[in-house]
């Protein structure tokens, strides 16, 4: 049997649209063509993001063909490597599709199509079955779950990459989230969703993430094995913490002096998780995780969409004509003692 996968994702995979207003609801101008997402509501892939640093074999994730799927999506997705996806023909329905509003700074998503909801059980027999590490993104309620049908597989112990779904991060869900939590290995929202779900003010800074953060951490992630909290926030950077380790924050790769290099920021904090499994998968260390998640996303919000993949003569993968290894160094450079 085929070594158990390092990083599966149970994200659905969706065919977002895009509609971009002014504060006024009139259309700006704006177009983007309709791009695969593995992850609601977010458009690049935690897939994607994760195959900057693992082979494809490493990693994993469903995608369900409806009889609609675009040959041009398809064929893009392999690229990456077809070793990535388990397609499943859907030929009596349509691919789930959805779509992203932008009015002003606010943003909508909604469904167009009934959703195909994926859980453990769909892995069972298959080849991305008991990976090491395991992403979802739901409910809390969905989370306890997911998490259920995990523990009745015997053995199989994963590390869980928690990110709830931003409509469900409101103040009546928190009970339903503290009842899972201590399943949880790392609970990751970003900074405005952690805020909105323990009722603290908006707008974030530093000091009510921090804050924030000591409330998650008190309501015990990963009581069963050391628990993180990781609150993703944007140009801000990262903020992580356990019990056991004091918080730090990681800055966005890309500075205020490097604003031309970010061209739309869609998606980034879904990349940095696909990129915090990864370097998990390599190091082990949460710290340096995030690292690598802070370089993936500095990939993605480089372009709408996924940021391109080629080869050197030497034959060595560039995401955007540039090393992930390269990006990787000058980051870890800012935090050597």
């Amino acid at each position: 049997m085929a070594s158990p996968k390092s990083f599966v994702t149970l994200g659905m995979f969706i065919i977002d649209e895009f509609l971009y207003m002014d504060e006024n609801g009139l259309p700006t101008g704006r177009t983007l063509e309709p791009q695969g997402s593995a992850a609601v509501p977010l458009d690049p892939m935690n897939l994607g993001s994760a195959r900057i640093w693992l082979p494809p074999s490493k990693i994993g994730m469903i995608v369900d063909k409806g009889s609609d799927f675009p040959e041009e999506i398809h064929q893009k997705l392999l690229q990456y490597g077809h070793e990535m996806w388990m397609f499943r023909d859907q030929p009596h329905r349509g691919t789930t599709r959805a779509v992203n509003s932008y009015r002003g700074e606010h943003r909508g998503f909604e469904y167009k199509t009934p959703r195909i909801r994926l859980t453990p059980n769909d892995l069972k027999g298959t080849a991305l079955a008991r990976p090491k590490i395991l992403h979802f993104i739901c409910s809390p309620e969905r989370a306890s779950s997911i998490m259920a049908e995990a523990r009745q597989e015997e053995g199989w112990k994963p590390t869980t990459v928690y990110e709830p779904i931003p409509d469900r991060c409101v103040p009546e869900e928190l009970p339903a989230l503290k009842r899972v939590l201590p399943q949880i290995s790392i609970l990751s929202p970003n900074a405005e969703e952690a805020l909105s779900l323990l009722s603290i003010p908006h707008p974030p800074t530093r000091s009510s993430i921090e804050t924030a953060a000591d409330m998650f951490l008190n309501f015990g992630i990963g009581a069963e094995k050391a628990g993180w909290i990781i609150i993703r926030s944007g140009g801000m950077g990262a903020y992580l913490k356990s019990r056991d380790t004091p918080g730090t924050w990681v800055d966005a790769f890309w500075t205020a002096a490097d604003s031309k290099k970010v061209v739309d920021v869609t998606g980034a904090g879904n990349a940095f998780l696909g990129g915090l499994a990864a370097g998990l998968t390599i190091s082990e260390d949460v710290f340096q995780a995030t690292l690598h998640a802070t370089v993936s996303a500095s990939f993605i919000i480089e372009q709408e969409g996924l940021p391109s993949l080629t080869r050197a003569s030497s034959g060595v993968e560039l995401w955007n004509e540039d090393e992930s290894i390269n990006r990787l160094k000058i980051l870890q450079q800012r935090y050597e003692k």
